[in-house]
């Protein structure tokens, strides 16, 4: 009776793995908001959010392709970085919450391809793919 009851409220939950990627979406797109940076980009990643929470097939295929994309720029970073008006010398400058920080390249690039993994093994992982109804419509509205 406990494996059944398991069962049912896993398929109600969403994966873990699932809830911080999105959490992360979310922190990303109300900063970008905030500074109003790429707010098209912002709004159109809380859509995709909504979707995934409300478990919509098209979520997960706008998941899925947010992924690709965002894995075809990382592949693209080192073409990009050969062009001379993209070189920086130098390293990198953040300020997280007032707390100057100057990170070498390999820092950052290895940050964002550690990034572009993790979310291309959440995006086609199958208890991610198990959780949307397979039946559903792809209206996201």
């Amino acid at each position: 009776m406990t494996a059944v009851s398991d069962d049912k409220t896993q398929s109600r939950l969403p994966p873990k793995r699932l809830i911080v990627l999105l959490v992360l979406y979310v922190a990303a797109s109300i900063s970008g908001l905030m500074a109003n940076q790429g707010v098209l980009f912002c709004a159109f990643t809380l859509l995709m959010v909504l979707a995934l929470i409300g478990k919509q097939k098209a979520g997960l295929m706008m998941l899925r392709g947010y992924t690709i994309v965002q894995l075809v720029l990382v592949c693209c970073l080192p073409i990009i970085l050969q062009m001379p008006e993209n070189v920086q010398t130098g390293p990198s400058r953040f300020n997280l919450a007032g707390l100057q920080l100057d990170l070498p390249d390999y820092v950052v690039f290895a940050t964002l391809i550690a990034i572009c993994a993790i979310q291309v093994w959440v995006a086609f992982d199958k208890k991610v793919k198990a959780y949307f109804k397979p039946k559903m419509s792809f209206s996201i509205i």
